[in-house]
């Protein structure tokens, strides 16, 4: 049975075996001695230390895992030994004779504070995408601009969840480089010796030196081509995702701090929305679809943000149960405002209306719509409602969804029946709102004027309320019905005998139907030429001016062929 060693490695606690101990002290003195005359060496020791730790969490699978022997060799074999480095000046004027081969890990996405003039986060993103990052800066003004100031909140986003690359294992990281001792000396010496430029061009010619040498076979460069590509296809989602999610919470960001809450902007809709439904006042209905709607995308930003940073802070479990929590109750809230919603409109209720109307047979009635320039100036039927406010400045809901059925009646005396209809949570409630539809109409000797609308109080919301009028006609009525009812008439509906295209004509009722009688009357010139044959059948042709009808009777049976006469000349002919 070994014993375990507790070690703090760069501020974090470990539990590690007593062999792996000796190995690991063992390895970090061999560096400490390589690096004795070296400069800047204490800041060296601590990235590399600080790095060693990063990959023992990482190898870590729970808190109280014991670091074993073969965890510390996969870590020295990342880190390399440093027998295999050359410190000394030289190491930046040539290539040493032999090095380890190693691989990019590729860039991570962490925050330049360096060179930054804000947060970091356009020097960072520069990095990761490999321009440069006045290019990037100017991204996110004109970005900015467009979006009406919206692309600061995505900005602000980026600045909490992304990290700084503080030490020089995240510095190396953001820039591509593996983290190892050769690495980490390398930048800590370009700190102090300021020969950046040099540093960066002897690196990329090392390593584009092993990638070549690498490259032993064909099905190894086509391997790392694919790898390539779906490592940038994998970075695309990831950048789609942070836009996608960005812009759908940044609107409903908007939405719920100006017309869902507070106010601060009046939108017109938002007063329909309250007509529409039931049981809910507007600024609940948005908060909970922003819960509903902004959770599940908040979390795709974050998705978004880990493949593109390597070490995302985590924003802890405790918070994605509270956000799960609140995304299920508000699932639950839109679940009984949904119902209640059903239930005030699970029953009809109708008010009836009865009037007569002093036309008897052989009178000639004139109808006609009217309106009320001070809600609207158009005539014509429409399904939907409007809010509107009365002389009073009272709102109210306003409406043209009228029915006008014409039907014939023996009765001597016509009469007009108007049903008002709507929907409601019982019988009672649903007739309630019916009853207090106000509908009128005018009646003038032998002239009827009809409201093309009718109106309610916003009290009563909107239930689907509908006006359907019946005009019963005795037999021998003429009607004259103006142009402004066309669309108001249903044909076929409710035994209507009216449709849009009997107005601005004088129309007998009879028994089921309207005849008209200033209609021009479709004459036929009926020319026709007709023979025996030597059969016995017989042949005609009757040509009314419009088109030619060919009759033959035979043995056979009958046969009717209608040919269009296209001019006068062929009419002649014929």
């Amino acid at each position: 049975m070994n014993k375990t060693v507790n070690i703090n490695l760069a501020g974090i606690f470990f539990h590690i075996d007593e062999d792996a101990y000796a190995k690991l002290q063992h390895y970090l003195d061999a560096i400490k001695r390589s690096f004795t005359n070296t400069q800047g060496r204490d800041e060296i020791i601590a990235d590399i230390e600080a790095r060693i730790a990063e990959l023992f969490n990482e190898k870590k699978k729970e808190d109280r895992q014991v670091i074993g022997l073969k965890e510390v060799e996969e870590v020295i074999a990342i880190m390399g030994q440093p027998e295999d480095y050359m410190v000394d000046e030289e190491i930046f004027e040539d290539e040493p004779a032999a090095a380890k081969t190693t691989k990019s890990p590729g860039k991570q996405l962490f925050r330049d504070t360096e060179h930054s003039y804000v947060g970091g986060v356009s020097s960072g993103l520069g990095h990761y995408l490999g321009i440069d990052f006045i290019w990037v800066r100017l991204l996110w003004i004109l970005l900015t601009i467009f979006s009406s100031g919206a692309f600061i909140l995505i900005y602000i986003a980026l600045w909490i969840f992304v990290p700084e690359a503080k030490s020089t294992a995240d510095k190396l990281a953001m820039r591509g480089k593996e983290v190892t001792i050769s690495n980490i000396e390398k930048k800590i010496r370009e700190g102090f010796d300021n020969v950046t430029g040099k540093v960066k061009d002897v690196d990329y010619q090392k390593y584009g030196n092993q990638a070549k040498s690498g490259a032993t076979s064909a099905a190894t460069a086509i391997g790392d081509v694919i790898a390539f590509i779906l490592k940038v296809f994998v970075k695309l989602i990831g950048i789609v995702l942070i836009i996608l999610a960005g812009s759908v919470l940044i609107s409903l960001f908007v939405g719920l701090f100006t017309v869902g809450t507070f106010g601060i902007i009046d939108a017109p809709w938002s007063s329909y929305v309250e007509m529409a439904v039931s049981g809910a006042p507007l600024w609940l209905l948005w908060l909970l679809s922003f819960l509903i709607v902004g959770i599940p995308f908040f979390f795709l930003f974050v998705l978004g943000l880990k493949i593109l940073v390597g070490k995302l802070k985590s924003i802890g479990t405790p918070a994605k149960l509270v956000l799960l929590g609140l995304w299920i109750l508000a699932l639950v809230g839109v679940a009984i405002i949904g119902i209640q919603q059903a239930t005030h409109r699970a029953f009809d209720g109708e008010h009836i209306i009865n009037q007569t109307i002093p036309i008897k047979s052989q009178d000639t009635l004139y109808l006609s719509m009217r309106n009320n320039p001070e809600y609207s100036s158009n005539i014509w039927k429409s399904d939907n409602f409007k809010i509107k406010f009365n002389e009073n400045g009272d709102r109210i809901l306003y409406s043209s969804d009228i029915n006008l059925i014409i039907k014939s009646t023996k009765d001597s005396v016509a009469r007009i029946e108007i049903i008002k209809s709507a929907e409601g949570k019982d019988h009672k409630d649903a007739k309630d709102r019916a009853k207090n539809i106000i509908y009128n109409l005018e009646v003038n000797s032998y002239e009827l004027f009809l409201d093309s609308f009718f109106t309610s109080d916003d009290k009563y919301k909107y239930r689907d309320q509908e006006v359907k009028v019946t005009l019963f006609l005795p037999e021998g009525v003429t009607l004259f019905s103006a142009e402004n009812t066309a669309t108001f008439y249903r044909h076929n509906y409710m035994g209507n005998i009216m449709t849009g295209n009997d107005t601005e004509k004088y129309l007998k009722i009879t028994e089921d139907e309207a005849i008209c009688e200033d209609c021009p009357i479709e004459e036929w010139d009926m020319e026709s030429e007709d023979e025996w044959d030597e059969e016995g059948d017989f042949n005609a042709r009757i040509n009314s001016g419009e088109e030619e009808v060919n009759i033959q009777i035979n043995s056979s049976g009958v046969s009717i062929d209608k040919t269009p006469v296209e001019n006068d000349e062929t009419n002649n002919q014929n």
